[in-house]
């Protein structure tokens, strides 16, 4: 299974679990039952780890979203949005500009045109701002350390 694959099924029951407030367990065994959306320990890392810091990206995504109050966008869009910020923050294995090309990614393909531009322009400007830096800063170092 590709890191691609991972990402949108993990995409996918995020985007579930923000539309119903069902048990995570039920939703996994939910997926299970879809052909197209695969259940394994990655995607749940991916899933358990983003809804884990949900209020965290709830309030970085608010103030980043100058122009929609964080209630007004879509929630497929607030499902790609977190699992990218969990992805920049919390996976050293995915460096920054790959979370936000598969954030764009995944946005080109379940959202609508101009919700990509948003996506990738709140990204963005998450990517350049001080905090990402320090984020970046900090992934640099732990992965220096782990370099034995």
């Amino acid at each position: 299974m590709t890191r691609r694959e991972i990402r949108d099924s993990a995409f996918k029951i995020i985007f579930e679990k923000i539309l119903r407030d069902d048990d995570l367990e039920e939703l996994y065994n939910i997926a299970e039952e879809i052909d197209e959306i695969t259940v394994n320990d990655k995607v749940k890392e991916l899933v358990e780890g983003t809804l884990e810091y949900s209020d965290e990206f709830d309030e970085i995504i608010s103030i980043f979203s100058i122009k929609r109050d964080v209630s007004r966008i879509a929630k497929i869009n607030i499902a790609i949005l977190k699992l990218a910020l969990y992805e920049i923050i919390y996976d050293d294995k995915t460096p920054m500009n790959a979370a936000i090309n598969e954030a764009v990614y995944l946005s080109k393909t379940y959202s609508q045109k101009e919700d990509t531009s948003f996506v990738n322009g709140l990204l963005g400007s998450f990517s350049r701002s001080d905090f990402a830096k320090q984020i970046t800063k900090n992934n640099d170092k732990n992965a220096e350390g782990t370099d034995v």
